[in-house]
C-alpha cells in the first residue's frame, strides 16, 4: 500500500542510524556532502505523532503533527468562510519518500543540480517535520508559481500568520530553493524572554 494511502500513519524514520543510511544513499546519488551547510539547511527530524488532515487533491490521506493539523483546520475553515478554498497537495513526507522523489527525478533524466533547485535533499525537507503543507486552489495548477496569482495566495499572505503558518521559500531565499508560493509551514511560538 502506498504511503499516506491508508488510515494508518505513514512510516517514519526516527532512528538516527536509519536516517543516516538514507542520507548516505542520497549522497551516493549525487547530493553534495556539504549540502546542508552550503544551503543553510539543517537535518529535519520526523515527528513522534501524526494525525490525518483529510484527503489531498489526489484523494490520498495526508498527515501533520497534531498542533499543525489543528491550526491548518482552523485556517482552512476561515478561508472557506471568506469564499477561498484551500486544497492540500502534500503534507508529511518521510525521508525515505523524499529519497524516492530524488530517484524518480534522476530516472527521468534530471541532473542533481536541477532537482535540488526545486526539492530539498532527503533529510532536509520541512515536510519531514509534519508541520508543512503544499496548498493549491481550484483553477490553478498545483505546485506552480501561477499559484501566487490566486485568491488563495492573497488570502494566505493576509491571514496565514494568524494561524502561525509562514511561506518558507520566497523569491531569492537564502537556501537557494526555487520560489514556492504554495509551501507553508506551521511555526511553534517562540519562548518569551
Amino acid at each position: 500500500m502506498a504511503e499516506g494511502a491508508a488510515s494508518q500513519p505513514p512510516r517514519r524514520c526516527r532512528d538516527a542510524g536509519a536516517r543516516g543510511e538514507l542520507i548516505e544513499r542520497a549522497h551516493a546519488l549525487g547530493v553534495p556532502r556539504d549540502y546542508g551547510r552550503s544551503r543553510g539547511l539543517r537535518i529535519q527530524r520526523e515527528p513522534l505523532q501524526l494525525v490525518p488532515i483529510g484527503a489531498d487533491i489526489h484523494d490520498r490521506v495526508q498527515w501533520l503533527q497534531p498542533p499543525a493539523a489543528r491550526a491548518l483546520l482552523r485556517m482552512r475553515e476561515a478561508a472557506q468562510r471568506d469564499g477561498v478554498p484551500l486544497q492540500i497537495v502534500s503534507a508529511f513526507r518521510s525521508i525515505e519518500y523524499q529519497l524516492g522523489i530524488i530517484e524518480r527525478k534522476l530516472g527521468r533524466g534530471l541532473t542533481m543540480a536541477e532537482i535540488l533547485r526545486v526539492s530539498a535533499a532527503p533529510g532536509y525537507s520541512e515536510h519531514h517535520t509534519g508541520r508543512c503543507v503544499d496548498i493549491t486552489t481550484p483553477g490553478f495548477t498545483p505546485l506552480e508559481e501561477e499559484f501566487e496569482h490566486s485568491p488563495a495566495f492573497a488570502w494566505l499572505q493576509r491571514n496565514a500568520a494568524t494561524y502561525r503558518f509562514a511561506l518558507s521559500y520566497p523569491r531569492g531565499n537564502r537556501h537557494g530553493i526555487a520560489y514556492e508560493p504554495w509551501h507553508w509551514c506551521w511555526r511553534a511560538r517562540s519562548p518569551r524572554h
